[in-house]
């Protein structure tokens, strides 16, 4: 059950001391459940694997008979329900099997001098008790780490019966040397597991913990600190950073601590600070992407603004005396990067842009006529929906200023009011229509989420999303996750 547990952390799945903006934790629920789908995963590994040969040798009195057996595989195995829980001594987890009994069968072969004989044998366990803790840490890398603290392996019995050969002439020696089989089998087992252990381990360190997300950002995940548990939870604090791939500069903020509400009725909970989102609005700002020149060929024909100095005399009256007749161009820059925040059921963004108006010389040169400082406020509420993100957005407010002009008086006001009636009726509806139909949640290859929910709100002075799931997990190609 144990690889099932960490593979839920590796399918989720930094600098020493940095807050972490993303925080997983796994509950003592989730813990269990990942418990009782991994007892039938280690079943059916168990009944497919081959188990390394045992040799030894036996006193019969008239000389020492050298024994192997080999191609011993595990034909039946009866788990019962083991126990797993969160063990903060290791900062790790310890399982606990006991009372397994397991049948098994191979082939044998004896020397005895110049006589070689062999055949096949039959074996069963009685009362295996395995126990077993491993730790996890952080390595410099930001990496998570998986290391096996102890394993301890009890069998209780082990009875052999041999067929084939000389086998009648073997069998009575079996109670000489089962003794020896069982103390193999004891080594064995702790073997096996500190052998998954270390591949496990393999598998994490080979794990990415940087992404490229598209052609312009990356994301930081690597782990901020060890990963801290408790009685009740296992919590991993990963970095959660964007970065412009080609610019890749620190934004001038930092990620703020915060503490994720207890659920344990959940079996994971992702938190997500509002650093994340302004990471990622920072990269594209400091790759100067949040940039857009503005003719009129790209203004609907329906909206209630065009780009051309005639009908832009209404609002700067000396603009058609001084340009009659010419076409316009906006250029239109974040003034900074925008910046998000989570509130109690909403996410808000603020927008801080200005606009520099051209008019355009029939030679094509830009003629400089006005700056505007255009500052809005967005509201946008978000939920899950049949394995999608979906939401709507809002305008709280949108507010118009003129920084400079060429042209003398331009009329903001009526401006602000003309271009809030065609954000509201063109834009607007565009991106909630997008919205509505959402973006499907990442898929894992053998889990599905099912019963999630979305929160926003402000947790010890901070502002956080957090993302809860619950259900099941299943290694089945048809499986889902909590």
């Amino acid at each position: 059950m144990l690889p099932a547990v960490i593979a839920l952390l590796m399918l989720l799945s930094c600098t020493s001391g940095q807050n972490p903006a993303i925080q997983v934790i796994l509950t003592n629920k989730g813990l269990q459940y990942g418990k009782h789908t991994g007892v039938g995963l280690i079943q059916e590994k168990l009944e497919s694997i081959t188990l390394p040969d045992i040799s030894g040798e036996v006193d019969i009195k008239i000389g020492r008979v050298h024994y192997t057996l080999t191609g011993i595989a595990v034909k039946q195995c009866d788990l019962p329900e083991p126990s797993v829980q969160f063990f903060q001594d290791a900062a790790g987890f310890k399982t606990s099997s006991l009372g397994l009994n397991a049948a098994l069968a191979g082939g044998w072969r004896t020397r005895f001098g110049i006589i070689h004989d062999g055949g096949s044998f039959d074996m069963t366990m009685f009362g295996v008790d395995v126990t077993s803790v491993v730790g996890l840490g952080k390595d410099p890398d930001g990496h998570l780490f998986i290391t096996s603290i102890s394993c301890d392996a009890v069998v209780g019995d082990v009875n052999i019966n041999f067929h084939g050969g000389a086998s009648f002439m073997f069998q009575p020696f079996v109670r000489y040397f089962k003794g020896r089989i069982r103390n193999e089998i004891q080594s064995g087992i702790c073997s096996a597991v500190n052998g998954s252990v270390e591949k496990l381990e393999l598998h994490l360190q080979a794990m990415n913990v940087s992404f490229d997300v598209n052609e312009v950002l990356t994301l930081d995940l690597p782990l901020t600190g060890t990963p801290i548990i408790d009685a009740s939870r296992l919590n991993l604090g990963l970095k959660g950073e964007f970065y412009s791939i080609r610019a890749h500069k620190e934004p001038p903020f930092k990620a703020q601590p915060f503490t994720m509400p207890q659920q344990p009725d959940f079996m994971l909970s992702v938190g997500l600070s509002d650093f994340t989102l302004n990471s990622a609005s920072y990269g594209y700002y400091s790759d100067g992407l949040l940039q857009i020149l503005i003719d009129d060929s790209m203004i609907p024909p329906t909206s209630p603004i065009h780009l051309n100095t005639t009908y832009m005399g209404m609002f700067a009256p000396q603009l058609p005396e001084k340009f009659p007749g010419l076409l316009m161009d906006l250029q239109v820059y974040a003034r900074e990067a925008p910046m998000f925040s989570f509130q109690s059921g909403a996410a808000k963004l603020i927008s801080l842009v200005d606009v520099k108006a051209f008019a355009i010389e029939p030679n094509g040169t830009q003629v400089p006529l006005f700056k505007l400082n255009v500052d809005s406020k967005f509201s946008t509420k978000l939920w899950i929906s049949g394995g999608s993100l979906k939401g709507s957005m809002t305008m709280d407010n949108f507010t118009v200023t003129l920084a400079a002009s060429e042209v003398g008086q331009v009329k903001t006001d009526a401006l602000e009011r003309s271009l809030t009636v065609a954000i509201k009726a063109t834009v607007l509806p565009k991106v909630n229509d997008a919205l509505s139909k959402g973006w499907i949640l990442p898929r894992m290859k053998h889990a599905q989420l099912v019963n999630s929910v979305l929160k926003m709100e402000e947790v010890s002075d901070n502002k956080i999303a957090h993302y809860d799931v619950t259900g099941t997990f299943n290694w089945e190609h048809k499986g889902s996750l909590g």
